[in-house]
């Protein structure tokens, strides 16, 4: 089965609109997936969400259905569900998937985002059908996909997704928040590296958490993030054929990404690899 992978928010930790930040985008995490059959598939809900809500209310033809996977809660991989229009009209439905965070359900988390006291709309008085299901670390279907879970090394609990149509085709794996180097104490086991690599073996597309170069990444051990260096070499490892770095650090303008876009493939090449290495953009769509 054929599907597209859209990008609405490739940045990490804060929006960054500007002039500096067009070309690459300024909107927080979300990556939409959407089959041959029209199911779409919502890989988190940062601020590219608003967008891609707008855009599904403006070509509705009949109700919109939406699945929308979380990977964490961190607040740049949420703030944009307030502001997802179809949430606003009876007949959708939407539902979100994700992890609890400790002691805390996922469910708790998005009504606290939307309380009176922050938000002046409460969760309860959306007017789509909204439903809010806890997933761990597994195998699980969404739609036209099967779905397998991992558990990756960034404070709190964060999942990272592959996605392989049941039908048959290309996968993807859309892993951010990551920190493949040491430091941090993410309760994973000494064998992680291992079981990660296994998990993402021979993916199609990867989009994985890019976030430094390698000279920031040594001031920023244990943050939960990678460096393209990183994210490269994990690529080869994993025998992927696609390399999308994501989660741009906020500071990185434009020219800062044509040189870390520069810099991962040429690290890339000497490590003998063929595969495509692409920065996220905002508005790129890639087919699969």
């Amino acid at each position: 089965m054929a599907y597209t992978v859209t990008f609405w928010g490739t940045r990490g930790s804060i929006p960054t609109p500007g002039a500096f930040t067009a070309r690459y985008g300024g909107n927080t995490p979300c990556v939409a997936v959407e089959g041959a059959g029209g199911h779409l598939v919502i890989l988190d809900a940062g601020t590219g969400i608003r967008a891609l809500g707008s855009l599904l209310v403006a070509r509705q033809n009949g109700a919109v259905k939406a699945e929308i996977l979380l990977s964490h809660a961190h607040w740049d991989h949420i703030q944009g569900l307030p502001y997802f229009k179809p949430f606003f009209a009876p007949g959708n439905a939407v539902r979100i998937r994700g992890s609890r965070q400790g002691t805390t359900s996922l469910e708790a988390i998005l009504r606290q985002q939307m309380d009176p006291a922050v938000f002046p709309v409460p969760l309860d008085a959306l007017s789509a059908k909204l439903t809010v299901e806890e997933v761990e670390a597994g195998e699980f279907t969404v739609g036209e996909f099967r779905v397998r879970a991992m558990k990756l090394r960034h404070p709190g609990t964060t999942l990272g997704y592959r996605l392989t149509p049941t039908a048959g085709g290309a996968s993807m794996a859309y892993v951010t928040d990551n920190e493949l180097g040491p430091g941090g104490d993410y309760g994973t086991p000494a064998t992680w590296r291992k079981q990660f690599v296994d998990f993402l073996a021979g993916v199609d597309l990867l989009i994985h958490d890019a976030m430094y170069t390698p000279a920031e990444l040594d001031s920023h051990r244990g943050w939960g993030h990678s460096s393209y260096e990183e994210a490269v070499t994990l690529a080869a490892d994993a025998g992927a054929k696609r390399l999308v770095l994501f989660h741009h650090e906020p500071e990185h303008s434009d020219d800062a990404m044509d040189d870390v876009l520069a810099a991962a493939r040429k690290a890339a090449q000497a490590r003998g690899r063929r595969a495509e290495v692409l920065a996220a953009q905002e508005g790129m769509q890639l087919t699969l």
